[in-house]
């Protein structure tokens, strides 16, 4: 058949059952009042190579994950992180930056030392307990952001310090992942102390010279006299965008850590409004299919009754050390419980990166099939788990909600919106 092996055919008639899939899941979520977001990632895992993860063997396969609909994938992540920069004026990242900071540092730092100790204890050798500890370490960015927009808490002071936080979280999470990269490669020799804070700070030292391009470059760029026909601006900032994301990557920074610069960088301009607006209508058909391909990685079959009880395992020390880890620091700096909670909630969920780290670790042969699909399940669940939580969360009257004082906002990591 012209569909099995034409893999650009293949890739339309994908991307086409997976967004019609997430639209419609997304729908009855939605009349459920659960987060949509939850709708569109089991739309992937229903309608999915595997379908149902891999649980009801079914002929054809209709949809194949290939390396087109990865792209386009690529690209969904790429748009929500455009937009989530273009949320947060570089001012209001320095501001914040202390809590952003000590929020990311700890939420990396917990989850690791949590996994590496649980599978240490459980029997495993050093190279598949660091590479199980460095899986647990990246929250998911687009879904917490996706998440808190859907309980109206994005632009809240929680959620620009989660949004700060999980960016040091994101850029941290791959200097961990260099480093356990570099044991595993070394033959599982020791390494130092400097070696590991010579990769942590190059990595934070080429995220700064990405956010120090986006922000003197792209309003420069925008504000240029040379663009005269209709949708021109809209065009370069995209080019723009998707130039810095594979900056990004060329230098080995995950390609949505350099969107997000780029959208930071344009934030503060006149014409931020005018961008996200554009933007925002790509992320219509882009965002869903994010979601759905994620969701059709997953693959349940191989999931044991053993398997599933050290999942149980790392689940929890999933869930535990990432709410304790960002909410702990958070609701100090926010100078609220509650406000902490919600960070806390906000960043457990993990996606993207922990299923390229699995992937990576599947590859090399350090972790069996078995290890993978304890990942996978962890990346569902905490995936599945967070939204949920936050929207219990946030359903408190607002009454109740302790929200500290305007002139503490900007230690908190996050100002007020301005009216």
């Amino acid at each position: 058949m012209a569909l099995q092996s034409d893999p650009v055919l293949q890739a339309i008639v994908a991307v086409s059952i997976l967004l019609l899939g997430a639209k419609l899941l997304a729908e009855l979520f939605a009349r459920f009042h659960l987060p949509i977001v939850l709708g569109e990632l089991s739309a992937g895992i229903v309608l999915g190579p595997l379908y149902f993860g891999g649980l009801v063997q079914i002929q054809p396969n209709l949809v194949e994950v290939n390396d087109v609909v990865l792209a386009f994938a690529q690209i969904g992540g790429i748009v929500i992180l455009f937009i989530a920069g273009l949320g947060m004026p570089f001012r209001d990242f320095v501001k914040g930056g202390a809590a952003s900071f000590t929020t990311g540092t700890l939420g990396v730092v917990l989850p690791f030392f949590g996994g590496l100790l649980l599978f240490a204890a459980l029997g495993f050798d050093a190279a598949t307990s660091l590479m199980v500890a460095a899986a647990l370490t990246a929250t998911s960015i687009a879904i917490s952001i996706e998440s808190l927009r859907e309980v109206g808490r994005l632009n809240s002071p929680e959620g620009k310090l989660v949004i700060g936080a999980a960016v040091v979280d994101d850029v941290l999470a791959i200097a961990v992942l260099s480093v356990v990269v570099s044991v595993i490669t070394n033959g599982q020799g020791s390494i130092s102390f400097l070696s590991v804070a010579s990769v942590i700070g190059e990595v934070l030292l080429l995220f700064g010279i990405l956010l120090g391009i986006s922000v003197l470059v792209e309003p420069r760029l925008t504000q240029a006299r040379i663009w005269k026909a209709p949708g021109s601006i809209e065009t370069v900032v995209t080019a723009f965008f998707f130039g810095m994301a594979a900056l990004a990557a060329a230098i080995g920074l995950s390609p949505i850590v350099g969107a997000f610069a780029a959208g930071m960088g344009l934030a503060g301009a006149n014409i931020a409004a005018r961008m996200r607006e554009y933007v925002e209508k790509l992320e219509l058909i882009f965002r869903p299919l994010f979601f759905a391909v994620i969701g059709a990685k997953v693959n349940l079959a191989g999931v044991t009754p053993t398997v599933a009880l050290i999942g149980v395992g790392l689940i929890a020390v999933a869930v535990v050390t990432k709410f304790v880890g960002c909410g702990f620091p958070a609701s100090l700096f926010l100078k609220s419980s509650i406000s902490g909670r919600i960070v806390g909630i906000a960043m457990i969920s993990r996606g993207e990166v922990g299923l390229i780290v699995a992937g990576l670790a599947t590859a090399s042969g350090v972790i069996s099939p078995a290890i993978y699909s304890m990942i996978v399940l962890m990346v569902v669940v905490t995936t599945i788990l967070s939204p949920i939580w936050l929207k219990r969360a946030t359903a408190v009257p607002a009454s109740l909600h302790s929200f500290p004082p305007r002139e503490h906002l900007g230690e908190a990591g996050g100002p007020t919106n301005k009216k």
